[in-house]
């Protein structure tokens, strides 16, 4: 009879453990899950470099807005504007290493809104007016005039290396529109409401116009080093003879050309980077 319990006990532990090994992981992870299933756990994790954030400099940002804009065609006055493009299509220079997109998401909390940008604008050309950079006659943009895309200028090789920008044109939707006076191009920076390039109409002519006086205080504006002039004895390097060029230092050993022209006739002066 003692043989028989032992018998009957050591097949009762035999099942009961061959049970546990079938019906015990199951049980266990149902169980684990009902502690941790619809409820916020939250863990403490050493990141290596928290925080940091890679910035670009004021000569940085012109440089990659520049290489982008070059590699692209974009109309500069009335002369050529039969080269306006489509806005959604992605401009890539021939080495495919800098693009210029259109973006259609809304702005995010840190970009100037389309709702902002015509009033960041007039207080950019504010400025430009009384650093003597425009003339007083341009007139205020305002939103029923203009067109207005938000763009990202990328270094492709490096995308951390980007800037975003508004392009606010005079609209083209109203013929025979009088641009006497008006800001006929202009590139805005998304986050800190500069003007990077613009085109504008103005009565004055080219022998009224300072040229090295306006980079100068542009150059100011912007937040960058002084120019130097950009030495070439081409005089094809516009489709205006009325320009001047300055230098200004890029990213690394690269360089930033910006240029201020004017178009006769039209009475267009311009300010660009390339």
């Amino acid at each position: 009879m003692k043989y028989n319990m032992k018998t009957i006990a050591f097949l009762l532990l035999a099942i009961f453990s061959l049970a546990l090994s079938i019906w015990g992981p199951e049980a266990l992870a149902k169980y684990q899950d009902r502690g941790t299933l619809n409820k916020i756990q939250s863990q403490t994790v050493e990141t290596a470099g928290e925080g940091y954030s890679y910035k670009l400099n004021a000569n940085e940002k012109l440089y990659i807005l520049s290489r982008c804009l070059s590699s692209q065609t974009i109309p500069e006055s009335e002369q050529n504007a039969l080269t306006h493009t489509d806005d959604a299509v992605i401009y890539q220079d021939l080495e495919g290493s800098y693009a210029f997109v259109a973006n259609y998401r809304s702005p995010s909390d840190q970009e100037i809104t389309d709702d902002q940008v015509y009033e960041t604008c007039n207080n950019a050309m504010g400025l430009l007016k009384e650093a003597g950079i425009l003339p007083q006659e341009v007139k205020e943009v305002v939103p029923s005039s203009y067109d207005a895309t938000l763009y990202f200028a990328i270094d492709v090789l490096e995308p951390r290396n980007n800037i975003a920008v508004w392009k606010l044109s005079l609209s083209n939707s109203h013929v025979n529109a009088d641009k006497e006076n008006r800001l006929i191009d202009a590139y805005i920076g998304a986050e800190d409401g500069k003007i990077y390039e613009f085109y504008a109409r103005t009565s004055l002519l080219w022998d009224d116009i300072d040229a090295d006086a306006i980079v100068e205080e542009w150059g100011r504006y912007m937040g960058l080093n002084s120019p130097t002039p950009y030495e070439s004895d081409n005089p094809l390097l516009e489709t205006t003879p009325y320009f001047k060029k300055y230098v200004f230092s890029g990213m690394g050993e690269n360089r930033t050309i910006v240029t201020v022209g004017f178009y006769e006739g039209i009475n267009e002066l311009f300010l660009k980077i390339s």
